[in-house]
């Protein structure tokens, strides 16, 4: 925990840097949908050299790499330098630095920096999951809670990376929206996975992430007291596909009006 959260912090100082001179930043498009700037490369420098250092066995997985190194043996770091990049090269105030430490397979500890508020959440397998405020005591968080939908806040993730999920999101997405007090997309999945940990949202629902998407925010939201799982309630392991959290009961709930969600990809 302690190497990831010094290799957050360096990474946070150059993003917040970077972030001043946003307007004269060079990036460049993956794709249409997925856009990667200097600012990440710097921030994932920095981050690589400060976990290798502190523990220098381990495995770095970032962006480049294949999801499947989340399940190789040994430690394996799975970061994500800058969680939000579109909202950063944009200028919307919300992106942060996500890193989970892996053992066997198995997350053991996670970090995440929000970047635009200054809030620091972490936790570590077994030991609870905190939340920090800029210059504020580091606090235990918990999951709301509510179990009304009609009282519930959810985040959600759009499916514009794949355009296959169209149609099998907005199968269940009329219904969802018709029974809840409100539904957010701010474009960071990481950081919706602390608001679920904290009590912001009741659930959350994705349906497609990868490692680096969600490692750090799994572990937070589990020892949070989320459930974490797939479509069909089987935990969620740190590998790409969707993703489902929330309280107990919100996230029996919000499994429910994803049936036909699941059984549209599953088919």
């Amino acid at each position: 925990l302690a190497a990831a959260r010094g290799a957050a912090e360096q990474a946070a100082a150059v993003l917040r840097d970077h972030a001043g001179r946003r307007a004269s930043l060079a990036w460049e498009a993956k794709s249409r949908t997925d856009f990667v700037s200097v600012a990440d490369r710097a921030a994932e420098d920095v981050v690589r050299e400060a976990l290798l250092h502190a523990v220098p066995d381990a495995v770095v997985l970032g962006e480049e790499g294949s999801p499947d190194a989340a399940a190789g043996r040994g430690t394996v770091f799975v970061v994500d330098p800058l969680d939000g990049t579109t909202n950063f090269l944009h200028g919307y105030p919300w992106f942060g630095v996500s890193i989970a430490a892996l053992v066997d397979g198995t997350p053991v500890a996670g970090v995440v920096r929000n970047v635009a508020t200054g809030e620091l959440f972490t936790a570590t397998l077994g030991g609870g999951a905190f939340r920090e405020a800029p210059g504020g005591a580091r606090e235990p968080i918990a999951v709301s809670t509510e179990s009304d939908p009609a009282r519930a806040l959810l985040g959600t993730g759009l499916p514009f990376k794949h355009a296959h999920h169209v149609a099998p999101y907005l199968r269940s997405l009329p219904r969802i929206l018709g029974a809840v007090a409100g539904v957010r997309r701010a474009g960071a999945a990481v950081l919706d996975l602390c608001d679920v940990a904290c009590g912001r949202f009741e659930a959350f629902w994705e349906l497609e992430l990868a490692p680096w998407d969600m490692a750090a925010g799994l572990v937070i939201a589990r020892e949070a007291g989320a459930l974490v799982t797939d479509l069909r309630g089987r935990p969620a392991p740190v590998a790409a596909g969707p993703i489902v959290a929330g309280n107990p009961a919100m996230h029996a709930w919000l499994l429910e009006q994803l049936v036909e969600t699941a059984e549209l990809l599953e088919g």
